[in-house]
């Protein structure tokens, strides 16, 4: 069930092209949650690839599907320290990590700065910050405010990588099959 939900909402990341995915996962009791984690942190652990369980809330948990290493590097790209800085952030992810899953129960919804846990370039973060949604250059899997046309090229390789992984995954590959290491 949850593999299902990785797949659908992860690929990217799952094929090492992306930081990170977030999404909600609804479960029906706290031990089947854990069974199911504990079955996918086991195929994907040793692939680099860490699930993260961010929030719980009525039945849904919201959990981040993240690579350590490029989190790592995301935060040595240009502007993102000084950004996470200002947004009173730690500049060491797994202490990030804790800050932001504080942030998140203490209010609904999810922090804009989000965006920079999952790998969105800096200046579309701040730009969505800045015009509080509105008057973007396009939409993807994120708002853009910076570079469109790379942006674009992102998107569409992110696509083609859910359909590839969907398909593999309805003909029977299994996770841990479709994960790359890294």
């Amino acid at each position: 069930m949850l593999e299902q939900s990785l797949i659908t909402h992860c690929a990217p990341t799952l094929a090492g092209l992306k930081t990170a995915g977030l999404f909600c996962f609804s479960y029906t009791s706290e031990s089947m949650l854990q069974a199911e984690l504990r079955r996918c942190r086991l195929a994907l652990g040793n692939k680099g690839v860490r699930i993260r369980v961010l929030r719980r809330h009525r039945g849904r948990a919201l959990l981040y599907v993240y690579r350590p290493a490029k989190l790592r590097q995301d935060f040595q790209k240009p502007g993102v320290a000084p950004f996470l800085q200002r947004m009173g952030y730690a500049l060491q992810p797994e202490i990030a990590l804790g800050q932001l899953e504080q942030r998140l129960a203490r209010r609904p919804g999810c922090p804009h700065e989000i965006g920079l846990f999952l790998g969105y370039p800096p200046e579309d973060v701040a730009g969505f910050m800045t015009h509080q949604g509105k008057h973007c250059k396009c939409v993807g899997c994120w708002k853009v405010y910076g570079d469109e046309q790379t942006a674009r090229n992102i998107f569409e390789k992110y696509e083609m990588c859910s359909k590839i992984y969907s398909r593999q995954w309805q003909q029977g590959k299994s996770i841990e099959q479709l994960t790359v290491a890294g």
